[in-house]
Parts: structure tokens; sequence; C-alpha cells
């Protein structure tokens, strides 16, 4: 009876979701939407390194970068259609991740944040500076968005092709099923084997090793994994904006996405996730405070930190590791 509670509120949620671009027609609300489902792929992405396994990535943008830039090129140079190039961006920043996975998981604290840090800036500086392949600071322009084939039976059966537009009602939905299908698979991971080695690793790296989790290569999978969803991001914010620049992927924004992870509680997916619509909105929230709305954003963490350092959703987590199973008691036993 317990998971009643649980599957109805889960369900009003999706239902709310799937049915807000249909009681809210402004097209700016619904845009302001779909940023933040980039923001929820993010922050769950980010939430398998620094949530699950403990490691301290601060360069997570760059992987934003990758998957993003991977798009905008194979549609420039080849004609590759979104929906190839989707899966594509993904892999080609899985790939990167594993790169700079391996000789940065040697290293622990500080030394790895250090590291993934400046993996971020060479991959932005990169980017910038190679204008015959990127455009430069000026990036890469006119990048296609999404088509879909639907089948009609006018004149005849055949299938029409209906394509994206300024309209960001079909990004909604495109990013609500991906953070979906993103956030059943990680769920179903966090209770596998793999998952928790991962808890394993963040609780205590010596004891795991001790105990035979093989902590480099589990390490491996967090770093590549992470940067598979990252790429899925960047590949749908590459074909939403139609265009991509080294500055949209700057430090400002890795650090922006680990706040999030931070504040609706680390290790935590669905606080990752209202931790990412917390903070999307909250620039839009303040707007009537643009000239102090860094100090607000500043003041709002630094109270966390104090009074709830678990973050929003953390102790939920925290609680459910802390439990053990009762055991069930025969009948007529004394």
């Amino acid at each position: 009876m317990k998971t009643f509670p649980k599957k109805f509120s889960l369900a009003v949620l999706a239902l709310s979701l799937l049915l807000f671009p249909v009681f809210d027609k402004s097209a700016y609300h619904v845009d302001l939407a779909a940023n933040v489902g980039i923001y929820v792929l993010l922050a769950m992405g980010l939430n398998v390194t620094v949530g699950f396994t403990g490691l301290l990535n601060l360069g997570y943008a760059a992987f934003f970068a990758i998957g993003a830039y991977t798009y905008a090129l194979l549609n420039q140079h080849t004609g590759c259609p979104f929906w190839l190039g989707l899966p594509a961006a993904g892999l080609v920043s899985m790939i990167f991740g594993f790169l700079i996975g391996m000789p940065s998981i040697r290293v622990r604290g500080d030394y790895l944040a250090i590291t993934t840090l400046g993996f971020g800036e060479i991959v932005r500086v990169t980017f910038n500076n190679l204008d015959a392949l990127t455009g430069g600071p000026n990036g890469i322009l006119g990048i296609n968005r999404p088509k879909l084939y639907i089948p009609s039976w006018e004149g005849g059966f055949h299938f029409q092709v209906w394509n994206f537009s300024v309209n960001a009602t079909p990004y909604y939905y495109l990013l609500l099923v991906l953070a979906a299908i993103t956030a059943v698979l990680l769920l179903r991971m966090e209770d596998s084997k793999i998952g928790r080695a991962l808890v394993a690793i963040r609780e205590d790296e010596l004891a795991a090793s001790c105990m035979g989790v093989p902590v480099l290569r589990i390490k491996l999978y967090a770093f590549g994994l992470s940067a598979f969803i990252a790429g899925i991001a960047g590949c749908v914010f590459a074909s939403k904006q139609t265009i991509v620049t080294p500055d949209s992927f700057d430090f400002v924004l890795s650090v922006l996405i680990l706040a999030m992870v931070v504040l609706g509680g680390m290790g935590n997916l669905w606080g990752a996730a209202l931790g990412a619509v917390i903070l999307g909105l909250l620039p839009e929230l303040l707007r009537e405070f643009a000239s102090y709305r860094m100090l607000i954003f500043g003041l709002i963490m630094i109270l966390m930190m104090i009074f709830r350092p678990q973050g929003i959703l953390g102790g939920f987590l925290i609680k459910r590791e802390l439990q053990t199973p009762r055991k069930e008691i025969p009948d007529g036993a004394s």
C-alpha cells in the first residue's frame, strides 16, 4: 500500500507535464520549459559521477559542447539528420568521457576537480580557435532542426515531412521523452550491481576495492555514461538553437549544473531534476531584480549549505540507504 501514493504522485506529475503546453499557451513559457528540460538532462548526467560515484567534475560543460559540435559538424558537412546525429553525439561524447576518465580517475578530490576543470577549458578554447572547422568565436550557423515523417492518406498513402520550427512545443515533448527514458534507465542502474558499486566507491573507495569492486573500471563507466547523457543534451541544444558558439559552454555552465545537483541532493535522481528546475527557473523569477540576481542566487546556495547541506531531497536518500529490511518473524516464534 505504501507504493500507491508514490505511483499516484508520479502519474499526476506525468499528466501535468504532458498537458502543460495545452493549458499554457505562452510560447515563451514553453520555450523556457524546454530549456529547463535540457538542464534536467545535464543534471541527471552529472549526478552519475558527482552524486552516485563521488567524483567532482568541474568540466562537465565540455561534454555538452562536444555533443553539440558533433551534431553541428555532421549536419553541416555530411547532411546528417537529427535522428542519426543524436546517438552519434552521445557516442562521441562518451568516447571523450573515457579518454578524460582514464587519466583522471587515478587522482582524487581537488586534483580530480582541477583535471576536469582543465579539460573543460581546453575543449572550449579549442573550439574557439579552430576557425576553419568550428567557425571560431562566430560558431556554426544554420544547423538543421529535426524532421518527422508522418503517414498521410491524402492523394494516396505516403509519408509527409513535418519539420520542427521556432515553436518550442515539439522540443518540450522531445526533451520530456528523453528525460523520462534517462530517469528510468538510471533508476534501474541505481539498484543494479553497477549502481551499488558506484555507491560503494563513493562511500569508501578502499573498502570497495578490498571487497572486489573493480574501482577504476566502474569509475570509467560512470564517466562514459555521464558524458553520453551530456552529448545527447548537446545535440538537442544545437538543433534547437540552430547555432553553437564556444561561449555557450563556459566554466560558469559547469558550476551551474553542479549547483543543480548539490541543491537537489547529490545521489538522488529526483533531487537532481528538482535542482535543475529550480535553478533553471530562478533567473526568470528574479527578472525584476536583474541587478541583484547573482547575489540572491549566491545567498540561496549559502543558506542551503548552512541549513540543509544534504540538499532538498538528499535526506530521503540517506534514509533509504540506512534503512534495513525488516525480517519476517514466523508465526508462533518466541
